[in-house]
This record gives structure tokens, sequence and C-alpha cells, in this order.
């Protein structure tokens, strides 16, 4: 089983761009130009390594390899993306390593690439890459370049090397549950179970019982062998069950306008483990969008703008105004998810906007446009 902390170590320390690794301060899918630079190195990567397993770090510095983090991503169906523009598309997972040190709510990125047996290629036009176009590495670029049929197996005794390096131990698993429980979610109720006698899950967050049930907030789960964060949320409730087979997250969102606030669930995910030493994660997307009336939308939409406006100008906002800031990236998602189609285009361009402002304001933007990004790709 590998550590994956340690993999990304490995390979920070021990080489260069090439062939089979690729390493990125952050990647942006939300944008044409970031799906269609990120589709070309998955393809570069296959194409050029296609006996191993490939890796893209997300969140270092590009000169000194330091590690800076970027915030935790939880999107399952980056899988959809690359078979919905790739022919012959490798198997990818993204993964969230957490380090000790970078602050609560970031990870480091880590996208594993496995290709399948024919050369993978562009399907369609995206972005300025035409459909059909091929992509290689060469040396640390990824670039277009003729079909190759005698791609050379140069990485299969490295790549092996640098995973045999990265094995997990007993010690290394004792030390993360420690650091879990002690050190990281000190001031939570943090608990472990391990399934299979093999996987060691452990889970932190503030416990609350509402007539009989039980709920978590600010919840850290995480995958101590393999030091892989599978969940984390700095807002929205959470369920949590399990058995002896079967570890079951359900998320539950915050939503509303003006007074009428509900909790409404919204993904379910069961983590799987096997006798067999494996395990896996299957995500159900359980929303039900909260309908509202149309009128009183209209009015909260239009108040939105005022707000986005004045924002936009540096014009001072009333104390009603600010009261409203804190719920803008809610009540546009409501907008949104009410037929407002406008309100995503407004949702990315207050991003800026709304970073400027510290602790709740833009915690909230952040966990909007996850939620949007989950309700989007279903």
């Amino acid at each position: 089983m590998i550590n994956k902390r340690l993999l990304v170590k490995n390979l920070l320390a021990h080489n260069d761009e090439n062939s089979f690794y690729d390493k990125k301060r952050k990647i942006n899918i939300s944008s044409k130009e970031g799906k269609a630079k990120f589709l070309k190195h998955i393809c570069a990567l296959s194409n050029s390594n296609p006996k191993n397993n490939s890796y893209i770090v997300i969140g270092v510095d590009d000169s000194d390899n330091s590690i800076l983090g970027v915030p935790f991503f939880d999107d399952s169906k980056l899988q959809n993306l690359i078979n919905a523009y790739l022919d012959n598309p490798p198997i990818i997972s993204y993964e969230n390593i957490p380090f000790p040190s970078l602050p609560e709510d970031m990870v480091v990125g880590l996208v594993s690439i496995r290709a399948q047996d024919k050369l993978t290629a562009l399907r369609r036009n995206i972005w300025k890459y035409w459909g059909g176009t091929v992509f290689f590495r060469d040396g640390s670029i990824s670039m277009p370049k003729a079909f190759k049929s005698d791609v050379q197996d140069v990485n299969s005794e490295i790549v092996a090397a640098i995973e045999m390096h990265a094995r997990n131990s007993i010690e290394l698993t004792l030390d993360g549950v420690m650091d879990f429980v002690n050190e990281r979610h000190r001031d939570m109720e943090s608990q472990y179970k391990v399934f299979k006698e093999q996987f060691v899950l452990c889970w932190a967050g503030h416990k609350k019982v509402v007539k009989e049930n039980t709920y978590y907030s600010r919840v850290d789960i995480e995958l101590i062998n393999e030091q892989v964060r599978l969940f984390y949320s700095a807002l929205d409730e959470v369920s949590i069950t399990y058995d002896e087979d079967n570890f079951t997250i359900l998320e539950y969102v915050h939503l509303g306008v003006q007074e009428e606030f509900k909790y409404y669930p919204l993904e379910q995910v069961v983590i799987r483990f096997r006798e067999s030493g494996t395990y896996t994660i299957d995500t159900t997307l359980v929303f039900d969008p909260p309908r509202f009336d149309k009128k009183t939308l209209h009015h909260i939409f239009n108040n939105n703008n005022v707000i986005f406006y004045k924002l936009k100008r540096g014009i001072s906002l009333n104390q009603g105004e600010h009261k409203d800031l804190l719920q803008l990236s809610n009540t546009y998602l409501i907008c949104y998810l009410n037929g407002f189609g406008s309100a995503v285009q407004k949702l990315e361009e207050v991003k800026p906007l709304l970073k400027k402002y510290k602790g709740d304001i833009y915690s909230r933007y952040k966990e909007t446009m996850r939620i949007l990004r989950k309700v989007k790709y279903q």
C-alpha cells in the first residue's frame, strides 16, 4: 500500500519534470483554457509513459519545489471530463494529500494516470487545440507531435523504485493516527476504525445530536495508510454510518433565502473495503434543489447585483448590504438553481472581489462553488 505523502516527497526530491511526472502550482478546470491545458498534460503523460503510472503534483512552487498547497478538491466526476474529451482515455484519480506544514483547509493534489492499450488523442476541439491532436512529453513540456509507434519504455525501473520507497509501514500508520487525533484535531471528537485488518480510517468533527440523529460539522476524514484526505468541509453538516465493509458519508448543505434556511442532502459517498486489499469510492448526488418564489428571487438577484456593482467600483456598502454580503454567494446559487442562468457568470466574476475579505465571506464562496461544480457535472 503506497503512502501518497511519501510518494509526493519522493517525486519532488528525486526527479525533475519528465515523461512520467509533472508539477503545477495550480490547475483551473472551470475555464476552457484551463480544461484544455489539463487535458493536454494528461494526454502527453499517458502517451509518453504507457507501461507505468504517471503523476501530476499540484500545489508546489515550480522553481524550488516548496509546498504551497491548494484548496481541497473533491470532484469525483473528473474522469468524466477525461472521457468526454479524449479518445482512448487513461484511468485517472485525483487525491488530496495533507501536509503538516499546510493550513487545515489546504492540501497537495496528486493526479495519478494509468494509460490504456492505445494512443490517447483529443476527441474534439477545445480552446486552441484541434480534435485529433496527439500530445507527447518533450522533457518537461507537453507538445503536439506526430504519431509514435515505438515509444520506448525507459521508466519502469525508475517508477517502480519511487513507488517502492513510498510503501507504508506500521510505524507510519501509527504515527499518522496519533498525529490526526492528538495534533491536528485536538479540539474535536476524533475516531478511527480498522477495515479488513488493513485500512485505518480516521475522522473528526464537531458532533451534535438532533432528534436521535448524529451530525458533524468541520468534518475531516482521512485514510491513514495512504495519507489521503477523503473528505473535508469547513461549513457543511455530515452524517456518518459504517459497518464491517462500508463507510458512508451523507453530506448536507445549508441553503435558503431571507429567513427560510434548511439543510438539504447533497451527496452520498460510500467507501467499500474488500478482502483483496482494495477499496472503491462510489459517489451519488442526491440533491433536490430548493424552490422559492420567483418574485422574491428577482428582488434578491437585483439586490445582489447592486452589491456586486459597488464592490467592483470600490463604493462603500451600507449596513444592510454588509449583512447581505455574507449570503451573496449562497443567494446567487439559489437564483441559479431556480432558473437565473446569468447568476453563474456573476459568481465567477465576483470571486476576486470576495477574496479580499477574510473569514466567513470567502469561505462561504468556496463552499458555494464546490456545490455548484457538483450540480453542474450532474
